[in-house]
């Protein structure tokens, strides 16, 4: 255990996002002390975290999405001899090229943030990466030499995401879609799914808002079986992911949607509830076998409907996928995996007393 010793998580951060708040419960559970260094300007946070005379950690972190405050991270990391650790969830130059699209490939814009993302990358003593696909990326793409790496998956916050009583099978199955609507989402997949489907009733559930979100209420006029729901409190998810029957995970045709494993897989397998989602390597190798996973083509509605159909078709056995769903949960998700993870991640001089 790292009992007392600090870490400084530094950056224009959200501590209760997802990935931000399941890693500080994990790390404040290894004996991490955590503190936080939220600076007023990104590439002045050095010059200001001297001001303030900030107490020497034994590590810094600087979590998901923050590659703004990276630089001055490791400019005071480097006057105080403290490991950085970079968690970036994400690449910004992935995002604008392959997700957003808002820049060509090859293009000098495109190259000059791949440039850019490199030389920040090339400043962590550590790169956590979400899932062994990540990993991949960040090495070939973004020049990470492998020995920095480590992945550590995203998990759920088990105080929330955890098994409750069998719900009663009923008519229609509920299959339920939550998230920001979002390219990667591919929720129009989901609107043509619902249109072409043919089997037992079903009612297609799409909550929360995101810039797709309108496309889709317009593709869905007229399907008397799809409903929109509101974004709701992230405490409340939990119950609302036990009155459905079925979750569905993401859908885009980009290649990050190939390479991670969402929030709401997560989620909804700690929750005991089985997944319809894209196919993709970021998952382990049992995934498809375990009966809490069925993974389709990306982009391709006709596979959605026909594996939605199956599982509808047999809601008698979605009790035993549910339990399937926990149990796969447990064996590659669990605290005890993601507190492992983390503690081989951190670097060996600031981690040596905790393995």
């Amino acid at each position: 255990m790292a009992t007392g010793k600090q870490m400084l998580w530094w950056g224009r951060f959200d501590p209760a996002y997802s990935r931000n708040g399941v890693v500080r419960q994990h790390l404040a559970a290894l004996g991490w002390v955590l503190r936080d260094f939220h600076p007023k300007f990104c590439m002045t946070g050095d010059i200001e975290a001297a001001l303030r005379r900030l107490p020497q950690p034994d590590a810094v972190w600087v979590p998901c999405f923050r590659q703004r405050d990276l630089a001055a991270a490791r400019r005071w990391c480097d006057r105080h001899g403290v490991p950085l650790v970079f968690d970036p969830l994400i690449s910004a130059y992935d995002k604008q090229v392959w997700e957003r699209f808002k820049l060509k490939d090859g293009s000098r814009a495109a190259e000059r943030l791949l440039v850019w993302e490199r030389k920040l990358f090339a400043k962590a003593d550590r790169v956590i990466a979400d899932t062994p696909c990540h990993a991949a990326f960040f090495a070939e793409t973004l020049r990470v030499p492998k020995e920095k790496i480590r992945v550590v998956y995203v998990g759920a916050d088990e105080t929330l995401f955890r098994p409750a009583p069998e719900r009663v099978p009923g008519a229609p199955v509920d299959v339920l879609f939550y998230g920001s609507f979002i390219p990667l989402h591919g929720a129009n997949t989901i609107i043509e799914a619902a249109r072409i489907y043919q089997g037992p009733p079903v009612r297609w559930s799409l909550l929360g808002d995101g810039p797709a979100k309108p496309s889709c209420q317009k593709a869905a006029e007229g399907l008397p079986n799809v409903f929109f729901e509101d974004r709701i409190p992230y405490a409340q998810l939990p119950a609302r992911i036990h009155r459905a029957d079925i979750l569905l995970g993401v859908f885009g045709t980009t290649q990050k949607a190939g390479r991670v494993i969402p929030n709401k897989v997560f989620q909804a397998l700690a929750a005991g509830r089985p997944v319809i989602t894209r196919a993709s390597d970021a998952y382990p190798g049992e995934g498809g076998a375990s009966g809490a996973l069925a993974f389709v083509p990306s982009g391709d509605p006709r596979a959605l409907a026909s594996s939605v159909s199956e599982w509808a078709s047999r809601s008698e056995a979605l009790s035993v996928r549910n339990a399937a769903a926990r149990a796969l949960y447990d064996r590659h998700f669990s605290t005890v995996i993601i507190r492992r993870q983390l503690e081989q991640s951190l670097p060996s001089y600031c981690a040596s007393d905790q393995m």
